[in-house]
């Protein structure tokens, strides 16, 4: 139950520190967003890291490369609302 928890503070302050070192209008907001967007960014870091031969495969990502799989995570999300793929509702 512990490690459910660490996963979700980790991956909302990584989700926090992407949103603020992604500067945009159409960043998703709110408490669930974010941490959904630092936990995705989690798991990406942790695939392409396991891919790569960088994690074991019993290892998971690091604070730094959730924040920077965060950051991808954002990316692509701020890519499907700038082609309308995702709506913006400017919430």
């Amino acid at each position: 139950m512990s490690g459910i928890l660490w996963i979700i503070v980790v991956g909302f302050v990584a989700g926090i520190i992407a949103r603020m070192l992604s500067p945009g209008p159409n960043n998703p907001k709110g408490f669930l967003l974010t941490t959904v967007l630092g936990i995705a960014g989690a798991f990406l870091a942790t695939f392409i890291g396991q891919a790569i031969g960088h994690y074991a495969p019993d290892q998971g990502a690091g604070f730094i490369t959730a924040t920077i799989g965060a950051l991808v995570v954002l990316f692509i999300w701020n890519r499907l609302v700038a082609a309308h793929v995702i709506p913006d509702h400017g919430l």
